[in-house]
């Protein structure tokens, strides 16, 4: 009997190669059982992901991602594609989009943030990049983070409690959504793996992850 699912580990990340006949669904169980089998040799660990052996459809992918980090303690820092045409197609779309939300939230900054530099917004504000420890975010509405906010985050500063924070790594030193703080913020501290979202709810902030994929978890704004 071949195997379904191969998985080859690296340095840089992981491979992992896929039945190319076998149907979805079947191939789906036959990841989850895999690295549920093999989740204490992997650790908890950061890594990259190729998908190798078949074609995927952009939601075959995610349901792969989610099936290979609800298995194990892996979480996916980014899926690697080797289709040099599919990336070009996937950061003219990214473009556009952030084009959009400029248009629609009046900003968004590209670059790095470090201890000490303070970026401020009267509307909502899209970050690309990390915002470092000892560096701060303030927004009267929404704060998006396409990188890991390590530092501080205020949205909604005018007191909108419907303002959200949004993060691909969320392990911040303080995050405020008007007038509530999330009290499980704590420095160096990872709250959850993968995209995050703080919002206000019956009248308290609360952390939970956001399972959408790119593009659709950013049409909040």
């Amino acid at each position: 009997m071949r195997n379904a699912v191969v998985i080859k580990g690296n340095k840089a990340g992981m491979s992992v190669f896929l039945d190319p006949e076998l149907p979805f669904e079947e191939l789906l169980e036959a990841v989850e059982t895999k690295f549920r089998e093999t989740a204490k040799f992997w650790g908890a660990v950061q890594m990259t992901l190729t998908l190798e052996g078949r074609k995927l459809s952009a939601q075959e992918e995610f349901a792969v991602v989610n099936a290979v980090t609800e298995n194990s303690d892996i979480e996916v820092l980014c899926l690697i594609d080797s289709d040099a045409r599919r990336i070009e197609r996937c950061e003219k779309a990214l473009n556009e989009k952030l084009m959009e939300l400029s248009a629609q939230t009046g900003q968004f900054y590209k670059g790095n943030l470090r201890a000490g530099d303070v970026l401020e917004s009267e509307a909502s504000i899209v970050v690309i990049g990390d915002v470092g420890a000892g560096a701060k975010v303030v927004a009267k509405g929404n704060i998006i983070v396409l990188g890991t906010l390590s530092g501080t985050a205020c949205a909604g500063v005018t007191g909108n409690e419907n303002a959200v924070v949004v993060a691909f790594g969320m392990a911040p030193e303080q995050v405020r959504v008007g007038e509530k703080r999330l009290e499980k913020a704590a420095k160096g501290k990872r709250l959850g793996r993968g995209p995050m979202m703080v919002s206000v709810e019956n009248g308290q902030a609360f952390c939970e992850p956001i399972k959408k994929s790119f593009l659709s978890s950013l049409n909040f704004i």
